[in-house]
């Protein structure tokens, strides 16, 4: 995920910093680390719901029940006959606060970096 936003970044960004008198150090984090930054965001928020949304690997390797994620707890809620439709939707509800939460305080980074570019002034 992250390499198309490497990718997008020219090579003559690099060489300018270069030319300027940066060093290698200086040329990363401040030329090239803003310019990724909004990929290292991105990456972050899909990495962080996948990992929270977790199932089908928790489900299979976990073996007690204070380990499992927060999906495959939500599955105590389903029973063979019948299913308690009320808690249910009350634990997505909690389930989805962390995540939107998260979506919340990082979206300004994330709208600020796809906006601004490689060209600043």
């Amino acid at each position: 995920m992250m390499r198309g936003f490497v990718a997008a970044v020219p090579k003559e960004v690099e060489e300018a910093a270069y030319i300027d008198g940066a060093s290698w150090p200086q040329m990363f984090w401040k030329v090239l680390f803003p310019l990724v930054a909004p990929g290292l965001v991105a990456t972050a928020i899909f990495s962080f719901i996948v990992a929270w949304n977790e199932f089908v690997l928790a489900m299979t390797f976990m073996t007690q029940s204070e380990n499992y994620t927060v999906a495959v707890g939500l599955r105590q809620f389903f029973g063979q006959y019948a299913n308690d439709w009320g808690h249910v939707m009350a634990a997505s509800t909690i389930i989805t606060i962390p995540v939107m939460v998260f979506f919340v305080l990082v979206q300004r980074w994330l709208v600020a970096g796809l906006v601004q570019g490689a060209v600043k002034g």
